[in-house]
């Protein structure tokens, strides 16, 4: 990452540690998600460090001190070495941290009014990512079905979640009572931005949910558990970085080209898009804030918006139907 630091940077490094209900940096980590924190956590990591050439982390900068010439900074030297979509992230986080600091009184309003003055990121509007085909699906399962130990059905059970739409944040945090084998029901708590949802399975996926069940036993805890030699399994969550490396191995085992997790989610907005769900329904069943974001997904094409305005029908007076 390039050097940027060309100041005083004792002013922007804490005298003396603060209490966190006033440090700028906790209160707002705080408040997100527990999904979200740790990745916005190393996003003011990496910040912190790029504005003292390494002598700070988040809880050590002084991020009231900051202003205009340290956020432009940042922004112009996180964009020569990242991408465009994870500078708006860090760059989003910056924002809210400074507006703690302003509401605990640690920053003037005219400081933080040009401090948050930064020009607009734009990026490439092409989609990035790619959709799962049924055919990788299916393979993905069957190298999952092909591994007799317990981390065979877990990995089952992991695949079929995942494919109606959850984060891999909020997968890692489901526990069993989340569950309900009846209806398929799954309850997602504190998803992106606090909020809570309910998905559901279809009935093959319920089955993989209880194949797994039935090998790690009914304690409570969390839904999807490691798993060590021996089949012993431990009730504790697995992480995020455990779960893309789940998904990494099956996908080399099924000869699958390499995707995200992510990509479950894209696949399970564009399948219901093709079905003909309609675009509230998905974005309530995805966690999306709003359908604007889920339309980025709609890959109907043309053809299927010229056979949907012929359905209408343009009446006129005095005309008659035959």
């Amino acid at each position: 990452m390039p050097r940027i630091v060309s100041w005083d940077t004792s002013e922007l490094i804490l005298t003396e540690p603060l209490p966190l209900t006033l440090h700028p940096a906790a209160v707002y980590l705080s408040l997100l998600a527990p999904g979200s924190r740790p990745t916005m956590r190393q996003s003011l990591d990496a910040i912190a460090s790029l504005l003292t050439n390494g002598q700070c982390d988040a809880m050590t900068l002084n991020w009231a001190a900051l202003r205009y010439q340290h956020a432009a900074a940042v922004q112009g030297a996180l964009l020569a070495s990242r991408k465009p979509e994870t500078v708006r992230k860090m760059i989003c986080a910056l924002r809210r941290v400074l507006k703690e600091a302003l509401r605990l009184d640690l920053m003037d309003a005219t400081a933080y009014a040009k401090a948050i003055d930064l020009p607009q990121i734009r990026s490439n509007p092409e989609l990035r990512g790619r959709a799962l085909s049924e055919d990788e699906i299916a393979a993905l399962f069957e190298a999952c079905h092909n591994d007799s130990t317990p981390a065979g059905v877990r990995d089952a059970a992991l695949i079929a979640i995942l494919r109606v739409g959850l984060r891999r944040a909020e997968v890692v945090f489901l526990e069993l009572k989340d569950f309900k084998a009846s209806t398929g029901e799954v309850k997602v708590r504190g998803g992106k931005g606090g909020k809570n949802r309910t998905v559901y399975l279809p009935s093959d996926a319920i089955v993989l949910v209880e194949d797994w069940l039935k090998v790690r036993g009914r304690s409570p805890g969390a839904l999807l558990c490691p798993t060590w030699k021996r089949g012993r399994i431990h009730i504790r969550p697995l992480t995020p970085q455990a779960v893309l490396m789940i998904l990494r191995k099956r996908a080399l085992e099924a000869e699958v080209d390499l995707f995200s997790p992510h990509d479950f989610r894209r696949t399970f907005c564009s399948d219901l898009l093709d079905a003909g769900v309609d675009i509230v329904t998905v974005a309530s069943l995805a966690g999306h804030s709003s359908p604007e974001v889920v339309a980025k997904y709609d890959r109907r094409g043309e053809e299927t918006k010229r056979k949907a305005v012929e359905k209408l029908s343009i009446p006129s007076k005095g005309r008659t139907t035959q």
